[in-house]
């Protein structure tokens, strides 16, 4: 799974330095994300997803893409 979600991004510094469990996939603060940018962004609370991409502006003006999963598979426009 590693391979596919290297790491998981979230606020809340009561998760950050822990692991999703059952999957032992890090969970890194949303730092990380301007540290190493990626070139997609899957955003699992797809209910918050444009607020997300408002926070992460800056990554989106640098080319990274942003997804949601739920309902369906969808590119979040720019």
């Amino acid at each position: 799974m590693l391979d596919l979600l290297p790491y998981v991004c979230d606020a809340a510094p009561s998760k950050q330095c822990r692991y999703l469990a059952g999957s032992r996939i890090p969970i890194n603060p949303p730092t990380a994300l301007r540290e190493a940018p990626l070139d997609a962004v899957l955003i699992l609370p797809w209910n918050i997803a444009e607020e997300v991409k408002a926070q992460l502006a800056d990554l989106a003006e640098r080319g990274t893409r942003f997804f949601t999963a739920v309902p369906a598979l969808r590119v979040q426009a720019n």
